[in-house]
């Protein structure tokens, strides 16, 4: 059995779009990470954030993680480059690069923190910037000229900050990005999903649910 804790509008949405990409049977769990969440869920993710899944027994934590994790798992559909795939090594690279640089450059940018390179692992936003548009002008998906789990991760990272949190620029490669890739039916399913999870969570209808 695999259990997926998640909430409504947060971070954990790419593995919700992960999960119906990949067709996988789950059971959901919200929580309320905005408002009280127990102390007994540190044990699954000590910082009680959003996403994780149990499989089997074994807790997963951070995007990055799960996805490599489902990815081998549930390959069926191959989603995920194995060893000796020649997108491997870019794959990997890339799915770590969005949430240990890209994700903690666009938090500094947004809070304004000031800072030079060499205080903060994950460098500067101008830096992570021209990285990510050289990538997706070089090739159409994060990991090659194929669509991967990994384009989950960034179609979902690249829309939110760009068309929402409006912290990166309206570029026309990050553009014509997430459009090719949100163009799929398993992004629309997800998003139909969490349209209903909002409205449970506005409700206060905070019970566990099932796909």
């Amino acid at each position: 059995m695999l259990k997926f804790y998640h909430a409504p509008w947060s971070r954990s949405f790419t593995v919700l779009w992960l999960l119906e990409e990949l067709g996988v049977p789950y059971e959901m769990e919200l929580v309320n990470i905005r408002g009280s969440v127990p102390d007994e869920y540190r044990s699954i993710q000590p910082n009680k954030k959003v996403p994780a899944i149990v499989h089997d027994g074994h807790a997963v934590t951070e995007r990055a993680a799960i996805t490599l994790y489902l990815g081998e798992t549930f390959n069926e559909k191959g989603l995920a480059p194995v060893p000796g795939d020649p997108d491997r090594a870019e794959y990997i690279r890339q799915l770590v690069y969005h949430d240990s640089v890209f994700d903690p450059v666009v938090c500094a940018r947004v809070h304004e923190l000031k800072y030079v390179s060499n205080d903060y692992p994950f460098g500067l936003f101008e830096d992570m910037l021209s990285h990510v548009e050289r990538v997706f002008t070089e090739r159409p998906y994060a990991a090659g000229d194929r669509f991967t789990l990994a384009d989950i991760i960034w179609g979902t990272g690249i829309n939110y900050t760009m068309n929402v949190l409006r912290a990166l620029p309206s570029l026309p490669v990050f553009e014509d990005y997430v459009r090719r890739v949100t163009d799929r039916p398993s992004f629309k399913a997800a998003m139909d999903r969490e349209n209903g999870l909002v409205k449970a969570f506005e409700s206060r209808i905070l019970l566990p649910l099932r796909p």
